[in-house]
């Protein structure tokens, strides 16, 4: 009865991954009500709108990009970021010109993870979240942890089952007995993925579903329009990858490669 010995944390573990998974997922849902009214008359500003879709780093990519494009802030394609106009005309472009520092001439990569990681930024996440248009930090990784350990428990599962079918024990059970006993838990897991999968799809890691609808409102206006702001609302929404200029994008193109004197 070797394989019982198994089968019992097999059942334990699985059991527990999908029932903190389920817990949270509640939790999600019970938040999602609440928020359901959230945003209503709400504007998004740029930044706002880069931060629900990319975080402290969509937000410094954000102020660089616009700074550069009204020539205030020279990326070159090198990856050095050179200030131009060094009166910032808001906290977020302060940020940026204080990161790169008095001498006025920076790698791109520490004036972005700086400008990241600054107040404007935290006090512009604490509005959002006070709103109800972002996702708290404690909440953030609650679900996406659930799913990582459920899909852990998977795992242990298929290794407590190939153990007890490798491992040579005297019993009457039929080993075919034995896998189907080590299956249950195991489809419970998978099942667990596969709604977690459909319910959780939906989510952001940075815009509660108040914020995303917003973001598609914002979206959908600019949609199809040709000047600054739509740019920069692109830019917001989907990151670098919207930037159209070869210098401007050869200049973010250099940001994560190290920097040799």
């Amino acid at each position: 009865m070797f394989w019982v010995l198994l089968l019992l944390p097999a059942w334990a573990v699985a059991g527990t991954a999908c029932t903190r998974l389920c817990l949270a997922a509640v939790r999600a849902a019970a938040a999602d009500r609440e928020d359901a009214t959230a945003g209503r008359g709400h504007d998004l500003t740029l930044y706002e709108a880069a931060f629900l879709s990319g975080g402290p780093t969509r937000v410094a990519d954000l102020t660089l990009v616009s700074m550069a494009r009204q020539r205030r802030l020279l990326l070159a394609h090198t990856g050095w970021a050179t200030v131009v106009d060094p009166r910032g005309r808001d906290e977020m472009e302060r940020s940026v010109i204080g990161a790169i520092g008095p001498e006025g001439q920076s790698r791109i990569e520490p004036v972005r993870s700086a400008a990241a990681g600054a107040d404007a930024v935290r006090s512009l996440a604490d509005g959002l979240v006070r709103a109800g248009l972002a996702v708290p930090d404690g909440a953030r990784t609650t679900v996406a942890a659930g799913i990582r350990q459920v899909r852990a428990a998977a795992l242990a599962v298929l290794a407590l089952g190939a153990t007890a079918l490798l491992t040579p024990a005297r019993t009457e059970m039929p080993r075919g007995l034995v896998a189907l006993w080590f299956a249950l838990p195991l489809t419970l897991t998978l099942s667990c993925l596969a709604i977690a999968r459909v319910e959780a799809h939906p989510y952001s890691r940075w815009a509660s579903p108040a914020g995303q609808r917003l973001l598609g409102a914002l979206t959908r206006r600019t949609g199809g329009a040709d000047d600054d702001r739509s740019y920069l609302t692109s830019v917001a929404v989907r990151g670098i990858r919207a930037i159209g200029e070869p210098e401007l994008r050869a200049a973010f193109a250099h940001r994560d490669q190290p920097w040799r004197e």
